[in-house]
């Protein structure tokens, strides 16, 4: 791999997280996407307990549980997808040297409400379409199906972009996305390899916390220990989500206008977090 494309990567992996720090408000996105999303399940659960109960294993029932959980699926993908699109529309308006808010996110993935729609609809499609697959093949056969599946999440990785900025259908995002990553795909590699390793090891001062509150010899400390260690790992999540669909952003922009830097201002290297 080029030194360039390394340099590039890692350069755009800690603009994202200078992105994040800036528009903090980022990460209410992939919070109302978890929120949202628990809130189905709950919904789908209770409304099936308090209608048909839980005895599924043939006839009509059957078919009705199969149904709700593919119309659950779908649901799922399209909360991901509108969010997501939410944070990549305010990171490029960051990236471009605009000052997003809150309401431009929800204003760009509502103005794309109908290509999520019908993109959450071939995701969840092809997913459940590997899944079954899946379920009726061999040790081997899982193995290849899990790889088509992995080819399929990188292929599509620039779709939600595409669907925002280019205004095409579901099929023509997924052609174009595979161009691009032909394009950045090494800037690619080393962004997310890159944004992965920090957030792998910010989660493993958790594991430290944990086996500290287990030396103290304390139950209510280790317990504390554990709710804490918990609750950051969730934040971290939360920050990670934000920063992954930024980074998408930030190389999209880089394929589409060959720009890896802020508008408003060169991005230094040294730490992301500092201005």
């Amino acid at each position: 791999m080029e030194m360039g494309r390394i340099a590039r990567g890692w350069q755009m992996t800690k603009m994202s997280l200078r992105v994040i720090r800036k528009d903090k408000e980022l990460l209410l996105f992939p919070i109302l996407s978890g929120i949202f999303t628990i809130a189905l399940l709950a919904s789908f659960v209770a409304g099936i307990f308090f209608t048909f109960g839980f005895d599924f294993e043939e006839g009509a029932n059957a078919w009705i549980m199969w149904g709700l959980m593919v119309v659950f699926y779908f649901a799922s993908f399209f909360i991901t997808f509108f969010f997501n699109a939410a944070v990549i529309g305010c990171a490029t308006m960051r990236l471009e040297g605009g000052n997003p808010t809150f309401s431009d996110g929800l204003r760009i993935a509502a103005q794309n409400a109908g290509r999520i729609f019908l993109w959450a609809l071939v995701a969840a499609t092809v997913g459940l379409i590997i899944r079954a697959i899946q379920q009726r093949v061999g040790f081997l056969g899982k193995m290849i199906l899990g790889a088509i599946g992995v080819a399929w999440t990188i292929v599509t990785y620039f779709v939600v972009p595409v669907l925002i900025y280019e205004k095409v259908g579901p099929w023509q995002a997924v052609k174009r996305s595979a161009s691009i990553l032909k394009k950045t795909w090494g800037e690619a590699l080393v962004g997310n390899l890159g944004l992965g390793a920090v957030f792998v090891l910010l989660g493993l001062l958790g594991i430290v916390v944990i086996v500290i509150g287990a030396l103290i010899g304390s139950l209510t400390a280790l317990i504390v220990a554990l709710v804490a260690v918990i609750v950051y790992w969730v934040i971290l999540g939360i920050v990670y989500s934000a920063a992954e669909s930024v980074l998408v952003a930030a190389l999209y922009r880089y394929a589409t206008t060959g720009k890896v830097t802020e508008d408003m201002q060169e991005v230094p290297y040294g730490n992301p977090w500092t201005k």
